[in-house]
């Protein structure tokens, strides 16, 4: 697994926040690795983005990012709006590969959902991912109506014979609701795939060093980490 693409099932869901997670966790199992931000919006120049912060929790990581926009606005739209060049699905696949070829791993964050438009053409993550045959990790939300648009990501990369890897929740709740408690037995399920890790709300909050120390237990061992689905299962069961 050189290049690992992780995308979410709509904005908002912990997609960076797991990436740090998944890079701290390989970072600890003794990997070298990179991060690439395919397109960062809603950002200024001097303000920090997704990959910057992925560094500053993951720590001991390559971070890249191919553009960065203005507007919090899907990457294409943002391109348009600021008179620059988008990024097409090809240059993220020949980033991926520069980076695949210094580093163990290599993981490509996307910019919301899977089918996110990056360029004028409707260029997406799943067109990329494509292009590298690369397995994918889909961060969903925890609670009500994640069944839905997780499946419809599922669909879509089953549908493109892309490997979905696994789900991780991307923020779990310290009180998790009826319907949280339940999706942890329905996502697999409706992915057909496994879940592979959840994520603390709030983590992305911990000072680094705690971060580094308490990522390998939000994560399967797929996944570099040492969370067990059956006993998280067994203790958040309604």
């Amino acid at each position: 697994m050189a290049v690992l693409v992780i995308t979410g099932t709509g904005t908002e869901v912990g997609k960076t926040v797991t990436t740090a997670a998944i890079a701290a966790a390989a970072v600890g199992a003794g990997r070298s690795v990179a991060v690439l931000k395919a397109a960062q919006t809603g950002v200024r120049p001097d303000e920090r983005g997704d990959a910057d912060e992925v560094a500053r929790l993951a720590g001991g990581v390559t971070s890249t990012e191919l553009a960065r926009y203005p507007d919090p606005l899907a990457p294409a739209t943002a391109a348009r709006r600021a008179g620059r060049a988008p990024v097409r699905p090809h240059r993220i696949a020949e980033a991926a590969a520069e980076l695949a070829a210094e580093h163990d791993l290599v993981l490509v964050e996307g910019a919301g959902g899977l089918l996110v438009r990056f360029d004028e053409a409707g260029g997406t993550l799943a067109d990329a991912a494509e292009r590298m045959a690369a397995p994918v990790v889909v961060v969903a939300s925890a609670g009500l109506g994640t069944l839905n648009t997780t499946e419809l990501t599922a669909r879509e990369l089953r549908g493109r014979r892309l490997e979905l890897l696994g789900v991780v929740i991307g923020s779990w709740p310290d009180a998790p609701d009826l319907a949280s408690r339940c999706n942890v037995t329905d996502l697999p399920e409706v992915a057909g795939a496994p879940l592979l890790g959840a994520v603390p709300a709030g983590a992305g909050g911990l000072a680094p060093a705690d971060f580094r120390a308490g990522a390998p237990g939000w994560l399967a061992p797929r996944l570099f980490g040492t969370w067990d689905a059956e006993q998280f299962r067994g203790r958040t069961a309604p």
